[in-house]
C-alpha cells in the first residue's frame, strides 16, 4: 500500500451544513469528527455503506469497519499529522457493506483537525475495462496463428491422411500404424478447427436482440443438459432496453460462462445465479478518437464454487490457461474475443463459493441515455 503526503495547507473556513458539492460528487464522501463519528456523508456514501444519512450519522467508523482496518489507521494518522494523505488497495469488507478494494484520500478540515474528510475510490470501472481490453488483447494475439496454423499445417495434414489411407489399402500389417496416423491427423485438425476462431472475419451482423430471451435459451440448454443437478437463479431487470448485438454469438458467449459456472459449481447444493442490470455512467473510450461508446447493460453469472485460483485471475482470458483438468484453455478467450467485437468488457470478481463474471455491453442509441 501506498501512502502519499501532501505540504499544502487546508483552508479552515469549512462549512459542514453545506453538502451541494458533496451530494453532487458520484463518490463516496465521508466527515468525521474527532471520535471517528460520521457527522456528515454523500449519497454515494449511503449506497456505498449500505443505510440512509438519517441511519448513518452519529455512527462510529468502528462501527462499520473493522478496529483493525487501514481506513480507520489513516483517520488517525491525518488528523495527528494534520496533512493530506491516502492509501491505494485497501480492502473493505463486512457482511453489510460487502467486499471492496479502494483507495482512500483524506484530509484534515481545519488547522485543528477536529474533522476528517474521506474520499472512497472504489476499483474504476475504467480499471476494470482497461483490465478488459488487456484480455481482449490477449485473445486478439492469437489470431496470426490461427491463421499460420490453419494455412502451413492443416492444408499439408490432408495429404498425409491421404498417403495414410492408401498405405491401409495395401494391406501387409500396417493397418495398425495407418490408423493411429489417420487417428493423431484428424486430432490436430480438431485442434486447428478450435484456433481458426479466432482468425479474422468480416464484422459480425448486429440488431437489437433482447437479452432476456439469450439467457432463457441458454438457461433452458442448461437444465436440460450440464446444470440439470444445481439451482439455477434468475434475477433480471424486466425494463432493459434492446442490446446491440448477434444472437448466436450472445449464446455461444453466456453459454460458456454458464457452462464454466456449472463445472466450478459443487455437485451437492450447487448455485448459478444469473443477473442482469441497467448501470448509467459505463463508458468505454474507442481507442485513437475522443468517442466514447456507453456500457450501460451488465449481465452477471455467478457461482458458488471455490474460486478462481488468485495467481490465475489476470490470465484466465489468456489462451491455455485453465484450471480444469484436461481443458484446452481457449473457452473464455474465445468469450473474450467475441465480447471485444461486440464492442463490450468483461470483469471478474472470484473468491471461495462467490465467482461473477460480469458482462458490459452496449445498448441501441436510441436507447442510449445520458449520452454526451
Amino acid at each position: 500500500m501506498a501512502e502519499a503526503v501532501a505540504d499544502e495547507p487546508v483552508p479552515a473556513d469549512i462549512d459542514l451544513s453545506d453538502s451541494l458539492v458533496m451530494s453532487a460528487l458520484p463518490i463516496p464522501v465521508v466527515v468525521v469528527d474527532r471520535t471517528d463519528t460520521i457527522c456528515q456523508l454523500n449519497p454515494a456514501a449511503e449506497q456505498f455503506f449500505g443505510g440512509s444519512a438519517v441511519t448513518l450519522k452519529g455512527m462510529s467508523l468502528q462501527e462499520l469497519i473493522p478496529h483493525d482496518s487501514p481506513l480507520l489507521a489513516l483517520v488517525h494518522r491525518i488528523r495527528r499529522r494534520r496533512h493530506r494523505m491516502s492509501e491505494t488497495g485497501v480492502r473493505l469488507a463486512t457482511p453489510r457493506i460487502g467486499a471492496h478494494v479502494v483507495t482512500i484520500d483524506g484530509a484534515p478540515l481545519g488547522e485543528s483537525a477536529e474533522y476528517v474528510i474521506l474520499t472512497l475510490h472504489e476499483r474504476s470501472i475504467a480499471g476494470r475495462i482497461d483490465q478488459s481490453l488487456l484480455h481482449r488483447d490477449a485473445a486478439r494475439s492469437v489470431t496470426a496463428m490461427a491463421a499460420i496454423l490453419a494455412h502451413e499445417i492443416k492444408n499439408p495434414l490432408s495429404g498425409v491422411r491421404g498417403a495414410a489411407q492408401l498405405l491401409e489399402q495395401d494391406g501387409a500389417g500396417t493397418q495398425e500404424l495407418t490408423g493411429l496416423i489417420i487417428d493423431e491427423v484428424d486430432r490436430i485438425c480438431q485442434l486447428v478447427d478450435r484456433f481458426e476462431v479466432f482468425s479474422d472475419r468480416p464484422p459480425i451482423d448486429r440488431m437489437p436482440v433482447n437479452i432476456h430471451e439469450v439467457l432463457e435459451h441458454v438457461i433452458r440448454l442448461a437444465r436440460n443438459g450440464f446444470a440439470r443437478h444445481l439451482t439455477l437463479t434468475e434475477r433480471y431487470d424486466p425494463s432493459l432496453p434492446p442490446v446491440y448485438g448477434n444472437r448466436d454469438q450472445l449464446i455461444q458467449i453466456f453459454l460458456n460462462l454458464v457452462k464454466n459456472a456449472a463445472e466450478a459449481a459443487p455437485r451437492e447444493n450447487g448455485e448459478i445465479v444469473i443477473s442482469t442490470a441497467f448501470r448509467h455512467g459505463i463508458r468505454l473510450a474507442v481507442p485513437g478518437t475522443e468517442s466514447r461508446i456507453a456500457l450501460p447493460l451488465v449481465v452477471s453469472v455467478q457461482d458458488n464454487g471455490e474460486g478462481i485460483p488468485e495467481d490465475l485471475r489476470r490470465q484466465v482470458f489468456d489462451p491455455f490457461i485453465t484450471t480444469k483438468l484436461g481443458g484446452s484453455g481457449l473457452g473464455l478467450a474465445l468469450v473474450a474475443k467475441l465480447i471485444g467485437e461486440h464492442g463490450g468488457a468483461i470483469d471478474l470478481d472470484s473468491k471461495p463459493r462467490r465467482t461473477e463474471f460480469r458482462v458490459m455491453l452496449p445498448v441501441m442509441k436510441s436507447m442510449e441515455t445520458g449520452n454526451d
